[in-house]
């Protein structure tokens, strides 16, 4: 099996960070676009992540409010992991939100292209497309 390599994808938003962090920490925003049903076990911290009766769980391993939200899927290497950060550029006080995530490099820009498709859903519920 080949090591998965991190990679970056950045997307200026129109969005208070705090709104956008709602949107990506909690099981009802990521539930508006990220999967169709997200439930998390408060003692773990484990997130259930459905889409058409499939369900993957992931760790929420680190987090800052406002931030960042880190999660590792149970499923895969221990090192990788997908994060969701939120920055704020110093030249236009743009919100910016960074995805973090591990792919064969070869799959990349597949895998870029989905996220692509999701953030494109989540910038249509908060109404900045």
């Amino acid at each position: 099996m080949s090591k998965k390599v991190q990679y970056t994808l950045e997307y200026p938003v129109r969005c208070s960070p705090t709104i956008l962090y709602g949107f990506l920490s909690t099981p009802a925003g990521l539930q508006e676009w990220f999967a169709d049903k997200v439930d998390v076990d408060l003692r773990d911290n484990v997130f259930s992540f459905s889409w058409n009766g499939t369900v993957e769980k992931a760790e929420l391993i680190d987090q800052k409010e406002n931030e960042f939200v880190r999660f590792r899927w149970l499923n895969n290497d221990q090192t990788e992991f997908f994060e969701f950060q939120i920055q704020i550029s110093e030249v236009t006080t743009e919100t910016i939100l960074l995805v973090k995530d591990f792919a064969d490099k070869k799959e990349i820009k597949d895998q870029s292209q989905l996220w692509d498709y999701q953030i494109k859903d989540l910038f249509h519920r908060i109404g900045s497309n």
